[in-house]
């Protein structure tokens, strides 16, 4: 990420600026997203499953010089949609930054502030036309340690990440277990099955799943993990889901939070016993943060 991250800074990438990246799930992926936030440039997360069409409009919109690519990536955007990008392959088999320095950037000679925009991830909105919502680094910052105290997350901590880059839900599966050493296991297919072989087999800790995923886990005969800390958000937790959910795993916390006021907001403990029929579990509080840095 370190030698990427300088080869984007050697291209002329400066702070605030887009940098757009289509990427199938891999490590490559987690590289070219640390990378442009070394780099001081506000990623723009294109998922190459999404319809071509819309990928079209995000890049309209946002209007990128650089782009981090792989083939797959490539074929979803089509040569028309590359034609006036700098385009950066991040499957090539000797990359050009394979030799420049493994240290990190000094933000400070790139003039990077924590308030300076870290993403700028692309919402359908009410109109059903993609807006873009600019956050910066002090929000993600304040979020991953604030959810830090919250999970209580540990290097010895393994967390299956199953959302797309193209959700801000993405970010807080992908740093925050790496901000404490934690294992970060990338899911390929987010299916029923395969959810199920990553936390048999995986020694999966923390998943983080929307109601309708969990739904999905149980109709197809999981049965829980008794040492999973389930995170569950991004639609309405049944009280009936969550107490079933609550008694099949460690522990169970609803989350919620618009991508405009930076992923998660607020937390609740779901206890076990809820039982409310109709009713939906509370979204909670705002998380307080111990973290003296996070201003």
């Amino acid at each position: 990420a370190n030698r990427l991250a300088h080869h984007l800074i050697g291209l002329g990438v400066k702070p605030d600026q887009p940098v757009a990246i289509c990427v199938e799930r891999s490590p490559a992926m987690v590289v070219g997203l640390l990378a442009i936030l070394k780099a001081g440039g506000a990623y723009v997360p294109l998922d190459p499953a999404y319809p071509s069409g819309r990928l079209r409009q995000v890049l309209d919109d946002a209007a990128p010089r650089l782009m981090l690519c792989d083939a797959a990536g490539r074929k979803a955007l089509g040569p028309e949609a590359l034609a006036d990008l700098s385009v950066i392959d991040l499957d090539a088999a000797t990359p050009a930054w394979a030799e420049l320095p493994a240290s990190d950037p000094d933000p400070r000679a790139l003039g990077l502030t924590s308030r300076h925009l870290a993403y700028v991830i692309y919402t359908s909105g009410s109109t059903g036309s993609p807006k873009g919502v600019m956050v910066e680094h002090a929000s993600v910052l304040n979020v991953l340690c604030a959810f830090l105290d919250v999970s209580g997350l540990t290097a010895h901590d393994s967390l299956l990440a199953i959302t797309t880059i193209s959700f801000d839900i993405a970010g807080l599966e992908l740093y925050l277990p790496l901000a404490v050493g934690a294992n970060v296991v990338l899911a390929r297919e987010t299916n029923a099955i395969g959810l199920q072989q990553h936390l048999s087999h995986q020694k999966i800790t923390v998943t983080q799943a929307t109601p309708a995923a969990w739904r999905m886990l149980f109709d197809a005969g999981w049965d829980g993990a008794p040492d999973l800390s389930a995170l569950c958000g991004g639609e309405a937790l049944p009280s009936d889901l969550a107490s079933k959910l609550g008694r099949r795993v460690k522990s169970l916390r609803n989350l919620y939070g618009p991508t405009e006021t930076t992923i998660w907001s607020t937390t609740f403990l779901a206890d076990a016993r809820i039982e409310a029929p109709n009713r939906n579990v509370p979204i909670g509080r705002p998380p307080s943060c111990g973290w003296t840095h996070c201003r």
